[in-house]
């Protein structure tokens, strides 16, 4: 559906009319205007009208009805059409989602069609309104602006992660709560949610690159500076990630070498404790045997005798063992 329309002249919004074909026609007659039409999750026929009022190439238009789509940039004959995958982290969950933005713009116009509720485009144009500089620049500036606030939100996301992460590794290397049975789980659990945030930002680079260079149709040349700015923000964010996902990595192996480390100490203990137990169980073994000619069996102090030589035996094993770090 359609959520905004208005025709931004000179830098100022004036509310656009009910048919989107006046707006186009309003805005291109005034010369120096751009309508900007926001669809949230439209369907096929709630779009076939913008679709056939701006020319925009039926390509395109089924990837923004589909959705599911890499960050990208496409030039058709009549548009330019941008991916964009804004993302979401909630804290308490450790749960990172992303939405779709896809941009469309042309002469005169920007088309911006929204899938999921983790990418708001209203506080975009409010700051693009207070800002008429920068309107006046035309559908360029809405197409960095948005871009730019993607951006911004992903450093944001990527601090957040990164303060879970120094959590998580403290966790591991904790004396008491690093063997927790869930410390694995929570660990590959965070590992998909930072391959989600790659999915979102790496392949964002190639078209932000590209709109920082020239020739790119439908973008304005005074554009170019704002949009490297962007490209070195984004650049920060996947050098962040990347350090996030080789961290992550790297304390799950430091996690799963603990687990080995453990796993071998309890069995050495269980070791020590079943070679403990092997001398008073052979001895009782022997001695509980029905034999009338055996050392030690007419004896008055032998059954004393006996227990007092397991006893030795057991201290001289514990002693051994102690001294070595088994037990």
């Amino acid at each position: 559906m359609i959520v905004d329309c208005a025709i931004y002249r000179d830098g100022h919004r004036t509310e656009g009319p009910d048919d989107l074909s006046d707006a186009l026609a309003q805005a291109r007659a005034a010369g120096d205007a751009f309508v900007w039409i926001g669809l949230h999750e439209p369907t096929e026929k709630e779009f076939d009208l913008v679709t056939e009022e701006f020319g925009l190439h039926p390509l395109a238009v089924e990837d923004a009805l589909k959705a599911h789509q890499r960050p990208k940039l496409e030039v058709y004959d009549d548009s330019l059409f941008m991916v964009l995958k804004p993302v979401c982290y909630e804290p308490d969950s450790d749960v990172v989602s992303t939405g779709e933005v896809m941009v469309f713009i042309g002469d005169s116009f920007v088309v911006t069609v929204r899938h999921g509720e983790g990418s708001p485009l209203a506080a975009v144009r409010r700051r693009l309104e207070a800002s008429p500089d920068m309107l006046r620049h035309g559908p360029t500036m809405a197409l960095y602006s948005i871009a730019d606030a993607t951006v911004d939100h992903y450093l944001e996301v990527a601090t957040e992660l990164g303060t879970d992460l120094e959590e998580l590794e403290a966790e591991v290397f904790s004396p008491t709560l690093g063997g927790s049975r869930n410390t694995a789980s929570r660990i590959y659990t965070f590992k998909r949610q930072v391959l989600e945030f790659r999915r979102a930002s790496v392949p964002l680079a190639v078209p932000l690159t590209r709109l920082s260079g020239a020739g790119v149709p439908f973008v304005n040349d005074k554009a170019q500076p704002f949009f490297r700015d962007v490209n070195d923000h984004l650049m920060r964010v996947n050098e962040s990630v990347e350090g996030l996902d080789r961290l992550v990595s790297d304390i799950l192996s430091a996690h799963l070498a603990q687990m080995s480390v453990r796993q071998n100490d309890d069995m050495r203990k269980i070791s020590a404790w079943a070679a403990m137990a092997a001398i008073p169980t052979m001895i009782a073994g022997i001695y509980g045997m029905n034999f009338d000619h055996m050392p030690e069996l007419h004896w008055l102090w032998s059954y004393p005798a006996v227990v007092l030589a397991m006893v030795s035996l057991e201290i001289l094993l514990y002693r051994q063992f102690k001294r070595r770090g088994w037990l």
